[in-house]
């Protein structure tokens, strides 16, 4: 049979507003997508290690699809939950509590690793001579992020404490950007010492990529509250419970489970609340960084 031009464009567009219609009803059947993010205190690639897991079991939790959103700094996370363009947001104590502040209260604490109630950080050199805080005076000395708690904010309270001041004390003050660039740029000769997140460096030992006989831990930092995921306090409440529900649900008594929580670097998740962090905006405000 020959259709005319006429009646070959009607069905033309007939079809073509059928598979709209079909496209709308579809995405419509799949809902909204659940967007989480994480300040990038690793390299691209860990990071994305990390999650995959975790998104897959949040999304048969919550029913939703659930995609990860990098972003490039530890500012842009701050930024991405403040203004609801992500759903759940991985923050270290310091972050949260820029969050927290620049969001007017808006950004909450849901749950933290139970590691995260006691975090530490470590100061790390390859150099003999050093033994203690002390011995940082005239040396080059590597952060992490300037955002980051236990990269920066945490280890310059306590050099604070130990009666140095980095800009007035150090030869060179340097920022790093990550965890595992700190430990290369020590390991590398780049720096004489730096500061970094704790589990961060006890991964790298265990898995042998670095060398602990060359590169020492010379200071622990006392403990403080740290890591937490964070939203927004409009999402809706019964989401907000449902979220909780599945991050305390998690248990090493699963395949699952433990996968997820020894990629986290967890032992579990705990509740967590807003007065946990009041110590790091102390010392983020008394540092100057607030």
């Amino acid at each position: 049979m020959h259709l005319s031009s006429t009646p070959r464009r009607l069905l033309l567009q007939t079809l073509s507003a059928l598979s709209l219609t079909v496209c709308g009803l579809a995405a419509q059947a799949q809902g909204p997508v659940f967007r989480v993010t994480a300040i990038p205190d690793e390299a691209p690639t860990e990071l994305a290690r990390k999650a995959a897991p975790l998104l897959k079991y949040l999304e048969a939790q919550l029913g939703a699809k659930v995609e990860f959103t990098p972003v490039s700094d530890y500012a842009a996370a701050v930024e991405t939950l403040v203004n609801k363009k992500v759903d759940l947001a991985w923050f270290g104590g310091f972050t949260f509590v820029q969050a927290h502040v620049r969001s007017g209260g808006k950004i909450l604490p849901l749950v933290q690793r139970e590691e995260d109630t006691k975090f530490r950080s470590v100061f790390i050199t390859a150099e003999p001579a050093i033994k203690s805080l002390a011995d940082l005076k005239g040396r080059d000395v590597s952060f992490g992020s300037a955002s980051s708690t236990s990269g920066h904010l945490m280890p310059r309270s306590f050099i604070l404490q130990a009666g140095l001041n980095p800009e007035r004390d150090f030869r060179r003050v340097a920022f790093s950007g990550a965890h595992d660039a700190t430990i290369a740029a020590v390991a590398a000769g780049k720096v004489q010492a730096g500061a970094l997140n704790i589990s961060v460096w006890e991964k790298f030992v265990a898995e042998k990529k670095v060398d602990a006989e060359r590169v020492k831990v010379f200071y622990t930092t006392p403990p403080y509250f740290d890591y937490n995921w964070s939203v927004h306090a409009d999402m809706p409440a019964a989401q907000r419970d449902k979220l909780s529900r599945a991050f305390l649900g998690l248990t090493r008594d699963s395949e699952q489970g433990r996968e997820i929580l020894e990629l986290q670097r967890a032992t579990r998740f705990v509740p967590s609340q807003v007065d946990n962090y009041k110590g790091i905006e102390a010392a983020a405000r008394s540092a100057g960084l607030l």
